[in-house]
């Protein structure tokens, strides 16, 4: 299966993995490693619980293969579970009382974008670094934060946002609209 498998969309390669086609499962994780690495790093800024947090989504999905049904886009299900995940680690660090948005230490400089990886997001502005559009990111609430991450980095539909967030899509329109609003403001603030 493994060289004829681009030709199965996800909910076939999830309907063959419930049937037991161990090589489906590898293709979604080969789909959608980065994809949510990407996703949950930037609620946490975070390069290693990012990782974590993924490989728990995978072991959620793993686990709970037979909970998808074709009513929703797979990607639906499977964003929704790392978005949980990562809310849920927030919770944990906001609990802890060392959850600080607006601090980046030095470790955070290892993670680059690889230059190839050109996202829609580096066209905000030229001028901000990616480091700087992270930290803007993460001090937006995170209602404005996970809708953003949603549209503009990871480019998903505002249906999908909505099924994914459980807001009305009207609602995930004026969010997003906002949002760009505040972190184009914060963007400002920081370059001067």
């Amino acid at each position: 299966m493994p060289e004829e498998s681009n030709k199965f969309s996800d909910e076939d390669l999830i309907a063959r993995f419930q049937n037991g086609d161990e090589y489906a499962f590898e293709e979604i994780i080969h789909r959608y490693k980065d994809r949510l690495v990407n996703f949950v790093f930037r609620f946490l800024g975070q390069m290693d619980e990012a990782e974590d947090i993924v490989q728990d989504t995978f072991l959620k999905v793993y686990k709970n293969k037979n909970a998808y049904e074709n009513i929703a886009r797979f990607s639906t299900w499977i964003y929704t579970i790392a978005g949980n995940l990562a809310k849920t680690e927030l919770r944990k660090r906001k609990r802890r009382r060392i959850f600080s948005i607006s601090r980046m230490g030095p470790d955070e400089k290892e993670f680059e974008l690889p230059a190839s990886d050109k996202t829609p997001e580096e066209d905000v502005d030229t001028l901000f670094t990616e480091k700087i559009v992270q930290a803007a990111i993460q001090q937006l609430p995170e209602k404005f934060r996970t809708v953003i991450i949603l549209r503009d980095i990871q480019e998903l539909s505002y249906d999908e946002i909505s099924m994914i967030v459980g807001v009305p899509l009207g609602t995930i329109k004026s969010r997003v609209n906002r949002g760009r609003l505040k972190l184009r403001d914060l963007l400002k603030e920081m370059n001067h």
